[in-house]
């Protein structure tokens, strides 16, 4: 156990903060919505049911969906472009080991076994995970917009107003709104870390160059 915990603990501790905060989230959304169905005089609801309300619903994944853009986003577009001197870029100037051809290692044993496989499934395998990244988009960006339609409708009942399709939803600003205002954030957030990388160190980080490399090293 004590093996397994020092070779996971990474994930293990982002995982742990996600569900701490995850849970943050749904108990204080839930009190602060109580208090809007007060101010309303309508019912409160339950715990269980506020997790399945549009307001919690629209809130989470509507931050799911520019977070795993934003990663998708990223992998795709190291892919073709350069940023020298930052330790998450391809060497400009030179060959790159994540551009070499997997077939070259096809009778390699500890490579994965859609490289011994070859054909379409490692033409899959090769972006796969841009492809999960994507898909986690897609889901999370049709999640969010289901969620904000059943919070629209909630919010048309209590005004007597007939509902929305997600259609609709779809041509609404404040749905484009709430997306928007997280994905220009995500951006923002990778691009000033590539950038202030190229200059800063985090000594004993993977994700920094070695506190000594020179600003022009490009990659670890």
């Amino acid at each position: 156990m004590r093996r397994f915990l020092r070779d996971n603990g990474l994930s293990i501790a982002l995982f742990s903060l996600f569900l701490i905060s995850l849970a943050g989230q749904a108990l204080t959304g839930w009190r602060a919505h109580i208090e809007d169905l007060r101010l309303h005089e309508r019912p409160a609801i339950d715990f269980l049911t506020y997790l399945g309300s549009g307001h919690f619903i629209s809130a989470v994944f509507e931050n799911w969906e520019s977070e795993f853009l934003q990663m998708a986003a990223y992998v795709l577009l190291t892919i073709f472009l350069f940023q020298k001197g930052a330790s998450e870029s391809k060497k400009p100037d030179e060959a790159n080991a994540e551009d070499e051809p997997p077939s070259a290692h096809r009778n390699d044993p500890d490579a994965p076994w859609p490289v011994h496989r070859g054909g379409l499934v490692l033409k899959l395998y090769s972006h796969s995970l841009s492809l999960a990244l994507v898909g986690l988009f897609l889901v999370s960006f049709w999640l969010h917009l289901a969620g904000s339609t059943r919070r629209m409708n909630q919010e048309a009942l209590e005004h007597h107003q007939p509902p929305h399709t997600m259609v609709e939803t779809l041509g609404n600003p404040e749905f484009w709104y709430e997306s928007f205002q997280n994905w220009q954030s995500e951006f923002l957030s990778i691009g000033v870390l590539l950038l202030l990388g190229i200059a800063l160190r985090e000594r004993g980080s993977p994700e920094s160059k070695p506190v000594a490399a020179p600003h022009t090293m490009t990659g670890h």
